[in-house]
């Protein structure tokens, strides 16, 4: 990890891109973190465009909300649902009954 103040980050950003290519940028002012420079790509992208998307943080508060005032789904519950509380054999087969 590599970290600039931003006092002395006179470089074009392109140069700092490069660099976060091959590690993390850290901006500091003061000596403090204030943004980061981090390679991305393939899952990485496509996890950080779906987080920020305004329609999933609306789906996602949702969630939260409903979850406060409802409760959860316990674990034992959707293995009940689901079938999933018998352990698997070997190659992850369900053992006979």
């Amino acid at each position: 990890m590599k970290a600039v103040d931003m006092a002395e980050a006179t470089a074009p950003l392109s140069e700092y891109v490069r660099r976060a290519r091959k590690e993390t940028v850290v901006v500091t002012r003061r000596g403090k973190p204030v943004a980061a420079l981090v390679p991305v790509g393939g899952p990485d992208w496509e996890d950080f465009v779906v987080s920020t998307h305004p329609d999933f943080a609306a789906v996602m508060r949702r969630s939260e909300a409903r979850y406060r005032s409802e409760g959860g789904v316990s674990l034992a519950d959707v293995r009940r649902r689901y079938d999933l509380g018998r352990k698997r054999g070997a190659g992850g087969k369900r053992k006979a009954r």
